[in-house]
């Protein structure tokens, strides 16, 4: 009996093998825990580096684009006008005259003092006085004017087809001028602007109100 139970098979221990695979899964688990936090912060990276190359081409293409304000005059009534057609044409008009500067920056727009000349015929009849002043960034700055338009200066070659032109019952003028000032975005960035008013008006010298009025 004693034999028997010596030459019995007995197998071998295993607690090495288990240890040594259970290291090796918690190693390739650290290992993929590091790959996919490393790969979480190549994305992050990537996309911070996607957001600031968006935001500079904003910031280049839509901010610092300086633009020139645009400067109109807009659509009035008009106060008094008379007229006369006979032996000697004449005309003697008042309004207060909507100037605009409407500016579309991302800054003000500072400007200098500037005048508005009305013409007839491209000979000046009236003017009015644009004082120094500022269009805040994305507005439109308000500057109503009196102006008072007078043809007793005007040429005899000129004045020659006025009474014709009063006759048919409409008088048609300009207002021009230049607005010269500076755009400053973000406190630091500057850049001088220029603004250019050419618009024309009809006036019916009958019912007394601006026909019809364009600007270039």
């Amino acid at each position: 009996m004693a034999e028997k139970n010596q030459n019995q098979y007995h197998p071998p221990e295993s607690n090495g093998y288990h240890r040594n695979d259970q290291e090796s899964l918690h190693t390739m688990e650290d290992e993929e825990a590091k790959r996919k936090k490393r790969m979480k912060w190549t994305i992050g990276i990537i996309a911070f580096a996607i957001f600031q190359v968006v935001q500079g081409l904003f910031f280049i293409l839509v901010i610092m684009k300086f633009k020139s304000p645009k400067f109109r005059v807009g659509d009035f009534p008009v106060q008094t006008l008379t007229v006369e057609t006979q032996a000697s044409p004449s005309f003697n008009m008042s309004f207060v005259a909507p100037i605009r500067v409407k500016n579309t920056n991302w800054g003000p727009f500072k400007y200098d003092a500037s005048t508005v000349y009305f013409t007839y015929g491209g000979v000046q009849v009236g003017q009015a006085i644009i004082p120094k002043s500022k269009a805040n960034f994305k507005s439109t700055k308000k500057i109503d004017v009196s102006v008072t338009l007078s043809s007793a200066n005007l040429p005899s070659n000129i004045n020659s087809n006025l009474g014709s032109k009063l006759s048919s019952g409409v008088i048609t003028l300009t207002s021009q001028g230049e607005l010269k000032g500076k755009i400053t975005i973000m406190f630091m960035f500057k850049k001088k602007k220029s603004s250019q008013m050419n618009c024309t008006m009809a006036i019916n010298t009958t019912t007394k109100v601006v026909q019809s009025l364009s600007c270039k």
